[in-house]
This record gives C-alpha cells, structure tokens and sequence, in this order.
C-alpha cells in the first residue's frame, strides 16, 4: 500500500487549459484569449495585476469540473468562466491538489500559492447567494516561476513540491 507521500504526488493524468482570461484594468470585463503569455514573477501580460502583483496572487486558477458545483448551488446552469474572474480554468487534474507544489502549464513553470477565496463581486455578478457558492470552489493562486507561453488545450503537469530545492529559470 503507498504511503501517504506517494499519495500526495501521484497524478492520473495531465490536466488541461480549457479557457483564458485576463482584464486590463480593475472592475473591466473580462477578456478571453486563445493565448498569454506568463511573465515570471509578474503575472499575465495585459492583465491589470501584472503591473502590481508580484507576490503569490499572479495568476487565479478555478477547477473546470467545480463550474457545474457552482451552478448547481445557485439553482440555475453551470456560470460562465468570465463570470468568475479567474485567469485560467483547468480540467482534469485537481487544482487544490497544486497547492505547494510546481506545476508546468505550455512554456510556463509556476507554483500554487494558496487557496483563491471568492470576493463580494461575487454577489453581484453570480446573484444572490454567488459568494456562498463559490466558497471552497474559487480555486487557486499561483506565482510564475518561469516566463512562457499558455495556449488554450495546454498540458497542466505537476513537476514536485514547491520547496525541493529545484531551480526552474526566469
């Protein structure tokens, strides 16, 4: 029987990009994109947080799988990825499980950073009840340890825990 570490870092497949977001300033619509590129230690080029946010919250991951949750909670069909304000939803592979650990996405090696609690404009974009539904469903945040390139259908690939001492290049 594994132990609980093999547990811990044991995949049963590459998650997936299904959808890309950024916006260019606070409070703007959101904007899908085929492709981005991810600046290290800055954030998503053309998203208004790459200018300011160089600590753990560079980019916001939701889990593709918790969209139908999070409809489903609020009584009406699965919310659109725009809605939710995230820059990346993925399939297939358990987001909080990325938590303290590297993961690559296309060119880019980032790490999970922490948990991704919803806001207040959750109430108002979701509707009544939208902050309670997305609790324990808003996903992840992430710093990006090394610049590149995420296309839509890229392969989401854990690389290890976050602290083995590995170098991954700017």
């Amino acid at each position: 029987m594994p132990d609980i570490r093999t547990l811990l870092s044991t995949f049963p497949r590459a998650g997936r990009v299904d959808w890309i977001g950024i916006r260019p300033q606070r409070r703007a619509p959101v904007q899908a994109l085929r492709t981005v590129i991810a600046l290290a230690g800055q954030g998503l080029e053309g998203d208004h947080y790459h200018t300011r946010c160089h600590g753990a919250r560079q980019v916001t991951l939701i889990q593709a799988e918790h969209l139908a949750v999070i409809g489903a909670l609020l009584g009406r069909a699965a919310p659109a990825p725009e809605e939710l304000r995230r820059n990346l939803v993925v399939s297939g592979i358990n987001l909080l499980a990325l938590k303290g650990r590297r993961f690559q996405i296309g060119e880019a090696v980032l790490e999970g950073s922490g948990l991704c609690h919803p806001c207040s404009r959750m109430e108002e974009v979701l509707g009544a009840g939208g902050y309670n539904a997305m609790r324990g469903h808003g996903g992840v945040t992430a710093r990006i340890l090394r610049s590149g390139r995420i296309d839509l259908g890229a392969a989401v690939l854990d690389l290890g825990p976050a602290d083995d001492g590995a170098e991954v290049g700017g």
